[in-house]
């Protein structure tokens, strides 16, 4: 028989609470290579993250990625590291904080994917205090199965473990949100304002496998109707800006 997680000692009156949980990728707890390596293992051995079958990726795994880029990705995080902690970790923390303040009835709340705080951790105490109607928000505004998918993931597994389940909805994406690219475009004036305009306007995203985008994931279309509606909002033409893609991982081919 199943074994659940047990059920707060509350009242079902006070389980009614509603919550906004921000998520994120995650970061190793330092920018050491005995930080890295764990948090390496947890991402790189997600499904969604690395599409390679379990018996032939695992050996390659801690066999030579885990052996060799730990140290080399260290010494990149050591670079960006903050007094107060990893950028990514410090920054979604104060999203959520700034979101909690225009949000005052609703408790609002931030987890990592991979790393801390976990979503299994923060989803319990959510439950303890009450909390059974989550809106789950991962913080990449074009879906790939690698990042939205693997968050959204770790939500429906914790769910598998409550009895009870809180009800959950989800923002899978927000390429297209006119919000979004209000604020992208404000902070490109800005910076043209202050510092003047180049030749040519780059937009850079992350990459994925190309495979994966034969396979169906979107990202790669979102990215480029990301930045067509920004350029339409900035009032600049198709030869005025380029769109790019980084961090191909591997020999495989790249979007």
């Amino acid at each position: 028989m199943p074994s659940f997680l047990p059920e707060p000692a509350l009242p079902y009156g006070q389980q009614n609470k509603t919550a906004v949980l921000l998520m994120n990728l995650g970061t190793p707890a330092a920018p050491t290579a005995a930080a890295v390596k764990p948090y390496l293992r947890d991402f790189l051995s997600d499904k969604r993250v690395v599409e390679l079958p379990k018996p032939l990726w695992q050996p390659i795994l801690h066999g030579v990625v885990l052996t060799l880029r730990p140290k080399k990705s260290a010494h990149g995080y050591e670079k960006v590291w903050l007094p107060e902690g990893s950028p990514l970790a410090v920054y979604t923390e104060k999203q959520a904080e700034l979101l909690a303040q225009r949000l005052p009835d609703i408790t609002v709340r931030h987890a990592m994917s991979y790393g801390n705080p976990g979503v299994p951790q923060v989803l319990r105490e959510l439950k303890a205090q009450g909390v059974m109607q989550v809106l789950v928000v991962p913080l990449y505004p074009q879906y790939a199965a690698s990042s939205t998918g693997a968050a959204l993931d770790k939500v429906f597994g914790e769910l598998l473990q409550q009895r009870n389940q809180m009800s959950v909805r989800t923002v899978s994406r927000f390429y297209n949100d006119e919000g979004y690219i209000t604020a992208m475009k404000q902070h490109i004036e800005a910076y043209w304002a202050q510092h003047g305009r180049g030749g040519k306007l780059m937009l850079s995203f992350h990459g994925i496998p190309q495979k994966n985008s034969d396979d169906g994931d979107p990202y790669p279309h979102e990215c480029h109707e990301t930045a067509r509606l920004l350029a339409k909002a900035l009032s600049i033409g198709e030869n005025d800006y380029v769109v790019s893609f980084q961090s191909q991982f591997g020999k495989a081919k790249w979007v």
